[in-house]
């Protein structure tokens, strides 16, 4: 049986379901991350393309490409930012998903922060 995760932003327009464990948490701390939440690092994780279905507010959603290969998604009523994903490479069939935004329990024995070279000076980890 396949466990499935409930998520949404702040106002709830937008509202999803992921059909699978979401894997590779990590907490970002590169400075496109930091801007994009407004805390110290924004922490992630992955699906699937194919196991996020967005059920209410898809036409909520806005993007914001960070750079060539990396688009943002968030709720253009609230700001929530909701996904990220790589459209080239390795990973480009894979979105992850501010673990934020889920209203689902979720834990993961692993987990890991990365870019600390960017981390906020007034941040001390």
């Amino acid at each position: 049986m396949t466990e499935t995760f409930h998520g949404s932003c702040l106002c709830g327009a937008v509202h999803y379901e992921l059909r699978a464990r979401p894997k590779a948490l990590a907490h970002c701390h590169c400075s496109q991350c930091r801007k994009s939440h407004g805390a110290a690092f924004a922490s992630y994780a992955s699906v699937r393309r194919s196991d996020l279905l967005v059920t209410q507010g898809v036409e909520a959603i806005t993007a914001y490409p960070s750079s060539e290969s990396v688009l943002r998604q968030f709720c253009s009523r609230c700001g929530s930012s909701l996904f990220w994903s790589k459209s080239q490479g390795e990973y480009a069939d894979w979105i992850s998903v501010a673990l934020g935004t889920l209203d689902s329990d979720f834990t993961s024995p692993k987990h890991r922060h990365i870019h600390l070279a960017s981390r906020a000076p007034w941040y001390d980890s």
